[in-house]
């Protein structure tokens, strides 16, 4: 017993095996006669063993009607594999008058793409089954199998019906994994026989071409490995084509395999699952065996009952969990719909997106934002595996168990992702889910060493040769994670597919509420401008009116009368100063832009004269401009009064002695550029940051900071987003504030 660090994976071109057409050998196995006819059921090549079989020699033979060796009524029964699919079989029984007796066969046909294929399997009486007899056997089998719902079992039970009925050594239930690898998961075996089960067979053993054959064909029967075929004649080009044959002979590889097991008969029944090759019955005698007809065709009917029964035992298996993954995925998706914050959705509680398909660890990629739950490599990390994984997804969906072997990178990162799970969400936005899984090392435990079945040409070419030792040898199996379930894969594609349900039905929804919100907005627009333009004339005459009675009849009113009135006045300056920058919020949602060339050191310098020359003190007024300003593209008008009411707030809120303002932009790579106004004034509590941007939001009292609207914030947010741009703020409570904005 030896051991490895690595599992076997050949990844090698093979020369021989894995590209020999099996399906065209050009010869059978000598226990039966083989005959191909045209679509006149002339017969066109035989098999070299007529003589033997049917006493007729083959030049006798070739080119005869059918009818010169089978009576009408067979002929008739041939003819209606005429009118059938490729493949599809008829048997019947044929009685052939040879020169010494009347010899009894079953006679097999089935259509090929080019011709009929008649085979002639000689019928022993002393061994026949009768109808009852099949039927008591067969019923008890399948009775039996239905009883168990566990897979265990039922494959043990399916291996130990099919030796009582075969009679043969050894029984196995042969399994085989994606990559088409096997292993033994049941086995009926004689005492003295060493056992298989458990061990592990590399994908090499049974190649692609004879899997594809066992997908096809139900059942294939060797009644003795050391027989020699018999060729067809005249031999043809291109071959005739026998994946259909019971009768088909086997290569001398496939022979010599089966000689170092110490094989004799074989005989190999196909399970399928989901129209997939899912395993193999396979049957092992020590010396030559032969079955009957009816025998192999009660075998390869308990394969597809097999076949059948397979899928409720594994339904049984695997149900409660799928039935668990069904109801995550369901509370999952109804917290999705209803959420405002997509991520936040997602990722919490945590546990719940990793449960979804039984994953350690989860990131959640939108664009450039990248949030990582449980056990991850780091973000820079996941950022290169998205690079790669990107190009490895087919159907929106990557995955596999051992990436550091595909992607070498990660084993680095091995303990947190050698599985790994991608879903990518959308096509057009960077919008992934990846799921992680750490490494588990195992140990498998194969039929003999994997690698003695590869032998390296002087050419450096690969050939694929029997192995000759088939005791166990162990492998340590690393750099991979426990497999991902094709019920988590479905769960995965779920997610996607009902999320962007979700989204296109949020975005049809916010489609019609924002067009609403438009049409609301125009008439609000509308209405905002008439009420203030037609509130500012009566507004001005009640302000006309209180000051003519507070100049012209002050002595006529006492103290409380004269209060009252210098309150009406006040009030209407405030009411007009509202109405004002309703009237201008109002006109700027129905303004069309003026973009030009605008030299912002021009502009700025502009606003600064404005600036000084309004302001009533003399104390010295510090504005600080670090280095030259850009000429950029915009609304010049609009751009002047976004910094007209910064600097204007700037050095409104601010308490200190030595005031000063910064204004300047960003170094940054990205665009649009980000400016700012920058101050060293009273500060916003961190809860307001938000809030000072909404219209008529004050944080003081109208006695404090000179009064205001609160409207300034409001119409500098409104040009930004005309210009598609965004501002913040970011500001620290006595220290002062820093204005960001972005203009497009």
């Amino acid at each position: 017993m030896s051991q490895s660090e690595d599992n076997f994976a050949p990844t090698t071109s093979l020369t021989n095996h894995d590209r020999i057409p099996i399906h065209i050998p050009g010869s059978i196995q000598p226990h039966g006669v083989l005959l191909a006819l045209n679509n006149q059921l002339e017969i066109q090549q035989v098999s070299n063993n007529t003589q033997e079989y049917l006493g007729k020699d083959v030049d006798d033979l070739l080119g005869q009607p059918l009818s010169y060796l089978l009576n009408a009524k067979q002929v008739a029964a041939v003819k209606q594999c005429l009118g059938k699919k490729v493949g599809s079989a008829k048997v019947f029984e044929v009685t052939i008058n040879t020169s010494h007796r009347n010899r009894d066969f079953y006679g097999i046909t089935h259509r090929t793409k080019d011709c009929v294929i008649l085979e002639l399997e000689p019928k022993d009486a002393a061994s026949e089954l009768s109808f009852l007899e099949f039927q008591a056997l067969a019923g008890e089998a399948i009775a039996q199998m239905q009883e168990t719902s566990n897979l265990t079992e039922f494959l043990h039970l399916v291996a130990k019906q099919i030796q009582e009925i075969t009679e043969f050594d050894r029984v196995m239930v042969y399994k085989f994994d994606q990559q088409g690898a096997g292993s033994v998961v049941a086995e009926v075996k004689r005492d003295d026989l060493s056992p298989y089960l458990g061990l592990h067979y590399p994908a090499t053993d049974i190649p692609a071409p004879a899997r594809e054959l066992y997908q096809r064909c139900g059942l294939r029967f060797i009644p003795d490995i050391n027989a020699q075929p018999v060729q067809l004649l005249p031999q043809e080009n291109p071959p005739l084509d026998l994946s259909y044959s019971a009768l088909r002979s086997f290569d001398a590889c496939c022979a010599e395999y089966h000689q170092n097991m110490g094989v004799t008969s074989l005989l190999v029944i196909s399970l399928i699952q989901n129209q997939q090759l899912w395993g193999l019955i396979s049957c092992h005698h020590q010396t030559p065996k032969y079955l009957p007809y009816e025998v192999q065709k009660m075998c390869e009917l308990l394969g597809q009952i097999a076949s059948s029964e397979l899928a409720h035992k594994i339904s049984n298996s695997e149900w409660d969990y799928e039935v668990k993954l069904k109801s995550l995925q369901s509370e999952f998706l109804e917290s999705i719909s209803q959420a405002d914050n997509f991520i936040d959705a997602l990722i919490k509680p945590e546990i719940r997106l990793l449960d979804l398909v039984s994953a350690a660890g989860a990131a959640v990629c939108l664009d450039n934002e990248i949030t990582l739950v449980g056990t991850t490599p780091n973000i820079h990390q996941v950022r290169a595996l998205i690079e790669w994984a990107d190009t490895q997804v087919n159907d929106n969906l990557f995955a596999s168990d051992s990436l550091p072997k595909l992607y070498p990178e990660a084993t680095a990162f091995k303990d947190a992702a050698s599985g790994l799970l991608l879903l990518r969400i959308s096509k057009v936005r960077r919008y992934y889910i990846l799921w992680f899984r750490p490494e588990v090392i195992q140990t498998v435990n194969w039929a003999g060493n994997p690698n003695d079945s590869l032998k390296v040409e002087a050419d450096g070419s690969v050939t694929l040769c029997p192995r000759k030792s088939f005791a166990a040898w162990q492998e340590t199996v690393r750099l991979t994670s426990l497999p991902w379930q094709p019920c988590e894969l479905d769960s995965a594609i779920a997610l996607r597919n009902a999320i962007v349900g979700i989204v296109l039905s949020k975005a049809d929804e916010l489609a019609k509420i924002n067009l609403e919100l438009e049409r609301s907005n125009q008439e609000l627009a509308s209405f905002a401008y008439a009420a203030s333009h037609d509130l500012k004339e009566p507004l001005r005459g009640i302000y006309n009116f209180s000051t003519v009675l507070l100049e012209d009849y002050n002595q006529v009113l006492d103290d409380e009368g004269i209060e009252c009135l210098e309150t009406v006045v006040t009030l209407s300056v405030r009411m007009e100063t509202l109405i004002n920058a309703l009237l201008r919020l109002s006109q700027l949602g129905q303004v069309q832009l003026h973009r030009q060339a605008t030299d912002l050191n021009e502009l700025i310098n502009h606003v600064i004269d404005v600036f000084r020359a309004s302001r009533q003190e003399t104390q010295f007024i510090d504005i600080r401009i670090p280095r030259p300003l850009p000429t950029i593209e915009c609304d010049r008008v609009l751009v002047n009064e976004i910094f007209s009411n910064l600097i204007g707030n700037a050095f409104k809120y601010n308490e200190k002695p030595n005031q000063w303002v910064e204004i300047g932009y960003l170094d940054t790579d990205e665009h649009p550029l980000v400016f700012y106004v920058r101050d060293n004034g009273i500060g916003i509590p961190e809860h307001h940051l938000e809030t000072i941007f909404r219209l008529f939001k004050r944080l003081h009292s109208q006695e404090k900071y000179g009064g205001g609207a609160g409207a300034g914030l409001a119409i500098v947010k409104k040009i930004v987003e005309l210009h598609d741009g965004q501002i913040w703020v970011d500001s620290t409570l006595g220290v002062g504030s820093a204005f960001y904005f972005t203009l497009n």
